[in-house]
């Protein structure tokens, strides 16, 4: 915990440092973004991630893999000048069909508008802005794989804005949760909510969420986010459950987690140099009685942080290309409390190093090089070299 302190305190110091001369990223759109203050009646995009995964290890040989990793196409419609309609279908592998957002915004006031479908969870920054071009890395931080389940998405209603003169932008959702039980458990140490999204596919919903985000671009050059998710898992044991069956209800509520998880994250440029950092924790409630049910290992804290640095060198060429070697330091432990007679397991308290390189021939387009060192509290030890290609339009 004093480490992660440490980093929120180097986080802040670093913004500081580097906000006076850099140039404001607060105009920065994701993917919905863009197509929301498109002013076409219809709007059509994607993107697409393509790698190469070499896994490497000791005194061992493994394949390497080529995958089209994902595949998505955006669609956009306004119905007038307030009121738009967003989606983005997503195929992954060649062979999985997802719908990654499909959700209606109408406006207001520029600080009041009305969203509803299905929509991101505002939480942490790969979870929303995702799109290969916008991040470092041909593969996103793990730390958005294992604490926040990046692609997080569920069905909600709320409401979002801008209020420029303070430099703030704000989400305020209430969602359904995650699927914890459903003839079983969905949780688990090594990977904690992750096989408990539901992603809009007949989700279920026996207590809603509350999901809110902050957004603070007051600083030339300087983002910071502040996020927050605040509810209970949803079980299937509720559904049809007598109001006097005493012995139903308590293994129902056995079923079920409470989940309180915070965010913090920065992002800044200086010329060609530019940073990012993020910091999560999760407490989660009632694990002894759930891993007791469902004979699983959940936490009672997951928390994780990462810091990355990069320089544009071609930063000044007019031919608009950026060539951006970078460095990713992150920790991630599932384990980071546990409850009951539950033991920490060391090889969830894990640590990773990225290293590589990313040229982008033009906005949209980015090929992408790096290796990541892989290592654990079990002096478990491993590596991988990926290559990437990366589009957006």
């Amino acid at each position: 915990m004093k480490r992660s302190m440490l980093f929120v305190a180097l986080l802040f110091i670093s913004a500081q440092l580097f906000s006076q001369n850099q140039t404001n990223n607060s105009s920065a759109l994701n993917a919905a973004e863009t197509l929301l203050n498109s002013d076409s009646k219809l709007s059509i995009g994607g993107y697409a991630q393509i790698d190469f995964n070499q896994p490497l290890s000791d005194g061992q040989r493994q394949n390497a893999t080529l995958d089209v990793h994902r595949l998505v196409l955006l669609f956009g419609y306004r119905f007038g000048e307030k009121t738009s309609f967003v989606s983005e279908i997503e195929l992954e592998h060649v062979q999985e069909v997802y719908v990654e957002q499909a959700f209606m915004n109408h406006e207001f006031l520029p600080w009041l508008n009305l969203r509803g479908g299905l929509m991101l969870v505002p939480m942490g920054i790969i979870n929303e802005y995702h799109e290969p071009p916008t991040y470092n890395g041909v593969e996103r931080p793990n730390l958005d794989s294992k604490i926040v389940p990046t692609t997080w998405r569920e069905v909600g209603l709320g409401f979002t804005g801008r209020l420029d003169n303070a430099s703030l932008k704000y989400q305020l959702y209430v969602m359904n949760g995650f699927n914890g039980y459903d003839g079983g458990g969905k949780f688990r140490g090594s990977d904690g909510f992750r096989k408990g999204r539901q992603k809009g596919a007949e989700s279920f919903m026996s207590s809603p969420t509350l999901a809110a985000r902050i957004d603070y671009y007051g600083l030339p050059g300087l983002k910071l986010g502040l996020s927050t998710y605040n509810g209970k898992s949803q079980s299937a044991l509720y559904d049809g459950l007598a109001d006097d069956d005493d012995a139903a209800l308590a293994m129902a509520d056995s079923s079920v987690v409470g989940i309180n998880m915070l965010g913090f994250d920065a992002r800044y440029r200086n010329g060609g140099f530019e940073a990012r950092g993020q910091f999560n924790v999760a407490n989660i409630s009632n694990t002894d009685e759930y891993n007791e049910l469902t004979g699983s290992d959940l936490g009672s804290q997951m928390l994780g942080w990462y810091l990355e640095a990069g320089y544009n060198v071609l930063h000044g060429n007019q031919s608009g290309q950026r060539l951006v070697p970078f460095v990713r330091y992150e920790q991630y432990n599932t384990h980071s409390k546990t409850d009951g007679n539950l033991a920490v397991n060391d090889k969830y308290n894990r640590t990773d190093v990225t290293v590589g390189a990313g040229w982008w021939l033009t906005t949209g387009t980015v090929l992408k090089a790096d290796y990541q060192f892989f290592s654990n509290a079990n002096d478990s030890n491993s590596g991988q070299f990926n290559l990437g290609i990366g589009i957006w339009f």
